[in-house]
């Protein structure tokens, strides 16, 4: 029973309140069942996955191995909440009773159970006191061992000769009835175990305590018994750290060569270079103060170029105005030098305040996010925050005080560097004038290629995110539901030996049924089959993980009959479980009261599935089909002989099922006693009619004289959700988006299928995510760009000027949309958060060109001079900052490395939407700007009030 609560939900109030109601349930529910809380664990609790075995030891030997030894250190790891063992056989003490036995001394099945439960007691508590000391009172009634067990007294015979227990029943050693086995690489079964994490722990901590304590188990283990991991969380972890690291110093380095290039100054990209590091160590001290981790999505969406924004804004105005003083090599006093930097930090101080808050505003759409989604990207959005105020203040204070030591003596540029801006400068210049004299021609064309943008819009996929590529396979076999174990097991032997042919796979193991802990149940027809892969520089050329897994498919659909087959990934199938409580990338669910009308909808719906492109697998769930074995009690037969349906259903609860009754000593531990019915007494439906009964006079009736025995069909399991009835369809997706898929999905079951009164639908799966992701963007977006058209306002003193940077926008989109089109991507919450970065650079740009052009204008420059003047000076700054920031999300646009897939479409966002929104800056944002002024828009009214928008107060 899975319980969800709303998120930032206190978990342990929710199992506080679980647990009260779970106190008054109990009371109700049948005896002998037991209802608890389970591990405090999550999705992504199972962190360390092992096996056990070698030494030529069985599978009981491991598993009391494993239980006495091994499980024990483990769940003292700190952070460890739970082992669940998985496989293996439990050792048990087995009293095999023989009913003839029993009948010949007048017993029944229930005198040797209350003999066994009666003879298994402790008595505790009691103390006896002799003089000055206090004697403890202690009554050992447990069996040691089976020789205790067969001298236990049932009763004495008339004659006074005690029968005991021996007399009628065997007593032996022997394995607990088992719903679960593992197979390991096609070898045969293993003893297998889960370290589940305790929820809120960090993994990497956690594994690293257990691979400390697995070391120094299998130390102590019998020789030849080997404690080994086939499945470790924290590779994937350390691979998208290693991913983290080399984007960001690729990027950092990339960035850093930008600046040389265009600064023309070593010291000049050294001191910008090193607001890098500095504004990383400002985001990780406020990392800390929030109890945020480093991982993906926290640090990979981090874009050096744009945390240097502001400071190559600063510094360039600074090497640009100081240049001529180291070429006439009049070098003013540092108080006079501290004066001019001041100066020309007013220059440009008031748009970099402005532009890197924007920048800082845009993320707050970000941090509204709720579910799955939030709690992805709320931490990025924070650290990306904490980074850009920390580098606002570095770029007011920390570079124009470095830069009186550092250009004390000047700025010089390097004639490359002069020689580049010159260049630029020349081909520019005829290309703006050409803009600035045909400005319907530039807007045309301009909006021409945005309408054209709309056309590609909807060519676009959607999805919630990309599929992490996890570096592992999980293959889902589903059987027949009436299989047994040790057949399932065969199968499973055969899914593996199939599965290693392949030269890319490195570890096979196969998990069938369900563990100790119930956090997983599934039938003995059911599995999942970890599928370990070599790394990526060993596989065969060309080969990806999607022709890996259809080349897999291709083969285990050919040569293991009966079986049909689902792929996904370990930790993708605990997310997709966590998310709409199934395995899958699509769930219909199928609600209604009538169980047979629900599961023909079911099919029907499965069907209308299958015709859909993109559809890889689908599954109706098993809910019919099981094969029971139903003993119907025949009251008058049990009344007319005298047995008490209670004496029936022992035998058949106790007997045959071999459930547990008492406890025995086995060494320093204990063990369970079962009391059970011998092999041939329950091993096929015609031994079970045979069973006997006695009667109060000793007669032995057999038990189809007392019942109606028959073979039938029934449920195989009955799901509901919110108290109601329901069948599920799960359909995997491969080859295409998502969202796209489920439209699709819809469209044809709205179309197509005939719903019966009292059945409902309803989907799940990630794109519920996605939805609600993109209804609060929906709604947040535009808040969130009417509070950045306040401060610029704030900043140009001008509704149409601000309107005006406004217009970078719908601009950048255009390249961020052609980008990903080009780039075969889906449009999705990651790609959403691109667009986000990507308006906060654009309106950077727009905002410090204007600043410039305001400041010609006030001069009194006419309007066209100031647009073309105030362009070419900004040239250097804007073509930085559009370059760094992009340039800056390369790697993470290209990288293959772990985890890259999910950062990959907002770095292309970024990198496509700067080209275009550049391209808007320093053409067509211009060409607006004289051509509404010649019309006298009025785009700086309150100039002729005498305000100057650019000045701003006198730093003391």
């Amino acid at each position: 029973v899975t319980v969800v609560f709303e998120d930032g939900t206190d978990l342990y109030l929710a199992r506080t309140l679980v647990a009260e109601r779970l106190q008054g349930v109990r009371e109700e529910l049948p005896p002998g069942t037991e209802a608890e809380l389970g591990p405090l664990a999550g999705a992504a609790s199972e962190i360390y996955l092992y096996t056990l075995g070698g030494g030529g030891l069985d599978l009981m030997a491991l598993r009391t191995l494993h239980d006495r030894v091994v499980r024990p250190q483990l769940r003292a790891v700190p952070g460890v909440t739970e082992i669940n063992p998985f496989g293996g056989l439990v050792r048990q003490m087995h009293v095999v009773v023989d009913p003839e036995k029993l009948a010949g001394y007048g017993l029944s099945l229930h005198d040797v159970i209350e003999a066994v439960e009666a003879n298994s007691r402790t008595p505790t508590g009691a103390y006896l006191e002799t003089g000055d000391q206090q004697l403890i009172l202690r009554g050992i009634g447990q069996a040691a061992d089976t020789e205790d067990l067969r001298r236990t007294a049932i009763r004495a015979t008339l004659s006074g000769i005690p029968v005991l227990l021996g007399d009628v029943a065997e007593v032996h050693y022997g394995p607990e009835v088992r719903q679960g086995a593992v197979s390991r690489d096609g070898r045969g079964e293993v003893m297998s175990g889960i370290v589940m994490m305790l929820r809120g722990e960090n993994s990497r901590e956690v594994v690293r305590r257990v691979r400390k304590q697995v070391d120094a188990i299998n130390q102590a283990l019998p020789e030849g018994v080997v404690l080994a991991p086939y499945y470790d969380q924290t590779d994937l972890v350390e691979g998208t750290l290693q991913t983290i690291r080399e984007n960001l110093a690729v990027g950092g380095f990339l960035v850093i060569a930008i600046l040389l290039l265009f600064l023309g100054n070593l010291r000049a990209a050294v001191v910008v270079a090193a607001t890098i590091p500095l504004s990383l160590l400002f985001a990780m001290i406020g990392m800390r103060w929030l109890g945020l981790s480093a991982n993906l999505m926290s640090l990979g969406a981090i874009d050096f170029g744009m945390i240097v924004d502001g400071s190559v804004v600063m510094t360039e105005n600074f090497v640009k105005r100081l240049h001529g003083d180291e070429e006439s090599g009049r070098f003013p006093a540092p108080s006079a030098l501290g004066r001019r930097l001041i100066e020309m930090a007013h220059e440009v101080g008031r748009p970099i305040v402005f532009g890197v808050l924007i920048i800082m505003l845009v993320y707050i759409p970000i941090l509204t996010l709720q579910g799955l989604e939030g709690r992805m990207f709320r931490p990025m959005a924070l650290t990306v925050g904490m980074a850009l105020f920390g580098s606002l203040l570095l770029a007011l204070f920390f570079i124009p005080a470095a830069a009186t030591i550092l250009f004390r003596r000047g700025a010089r540029e390097s004639r490359y560097a002069v020689r580049l801006a010159s260049w630029l400068e020349t081909r520019y210049g005829p290309l703006l004038a050409t803009t600035i004299r045909r400005p319907g021609l530039t807007l045309a064309v301009a909006l021409a290629v945005f309408s054209a943008t709309l056309l590609v819009v909807p060519r676009l996929g959607t999805e919630f995110l990309p599929e992490l590529d996890e570096g592992s396979i999980l293959i889902q076999p589903t059987r027949d539901p009436n299989i047994s174990l040790s057949h399932s097991m065969n199968v499973a032997r055969q899914i593996e030996n199939v599965v290693t042919t392949v030269p890319e796979v490195s570890t096979v193991v196969s998990r069938v049924g369900r563990p100790d802990v119930g956090s997983d149940p599934m039938g003995v027809n059911q599995s999942d089959v970890f599928v370990m892969l070599e790394p990526r520089d060993g596989w065969r050329d060309g080969l990806s993980k999607a022709d890996l897994e259809a080349e897999l498919q291709e083969r285990l659909e050919r040569e293991v009959a009966g079986v049909a087959f689902a792929f996904t990934q370990p930790m993708k199938m605990r997310l997709d479980e966590l998310i709409s409580g199934v395995r899958s990338d699509l769930a219909v669910k199928v609600f209604g009261d009538d169980p047979e009308r629900n599961l023909q909808v079911a099919q029907e719906v499965a069907e209308l599935i299958e015709s859909i492109e993109g559809t890889a697998e689908v599954q109706v769930e098993q809910t019919t089909g099981q094969t029971y074995l139903t003993v119907r009690m025949d009251r008058s037969a049990l009344a007319r002989y005298g047995i008490p349906i209670s004496e029936v259903q022992e035998a058949l609860e106790v007997a045959l099922a071999g459930r547990s009754i008492a406890q025995a000593v086995d060494g320093f531990y204990t063990i369970d006693v079962a009391v059970l019915y011998p092999e041939s007494l329950r091993g096929n439906p015609e031994a079970i009619r045979r069973i006997t009964v006695p009667t109060r006079s000793g007669a032995l009736i057999a038990l189809d004289q007392l019942a109606d025995i028959h073979m039938e069909t029934g449920p195989v399991q009955i799901s509901r959700e919110q108290a109601q009835r329901l069948v599920i369809v799960q359909a995997d997706v491969r080859g295409r988006d998502l969202g796209g898929y489920v439209q699709d999905v819809r469209r044809a079951i709205e179309e197509g299928l005939d719903r019966p009164a009292g059945v409902f639908l309803t989907y799940g799966g990630q794109f519920e995510n996605q939805e609600r992701a993109m209804r609060r963007l929906r709604l947040v977006v535009p808040l969130s760009i009417g509070t950045i058209t306040l401060l610029l306002y704030a900043s140009l003193r001008s509704w149409p000027l601000a309107l005006l940077v406004l217009t970078n926008l719908p601009f950048a989109a255009v390249g961020g949309v052609l980008a990903l089109w080009a780039r075969g991507l889906n449009l999705g919450v990651s790609a959403a958060i691109g667009f986000i970065a990507l308006f906060g650079v654009a309106v950077l740009n727009g905002l410090v060109l204007l600043t410039t052009i305001q400041r010609l204008r006030d001069g009194g420059a006419p309007a066209d001079r100031a647009a073309a003047q105030g362009v070419r000076e900004r040239l250097r700054p804007v073509l930085m900052t559009a370059l760094v920031a992009s340039i800056g999300f390369i790697p993470v646009a290209v990288s293959r490395g772990v985890g890259a897939e999910v950062q990959r479409p907002l770095a292309t966002v970024v990198i496509g939407g700067l080209v275009t929104s550049t391209l808007l800056t320093l053409f067509v944002l211009p060409t607006l700007y004289a051509w509404l002024e010649r019309r006298g828009s009025g785009l700086a009214a309150e100039r002729a009030r005498g305000e100057t928008p650019n000045r701003v107060p006198q730093l003391t």
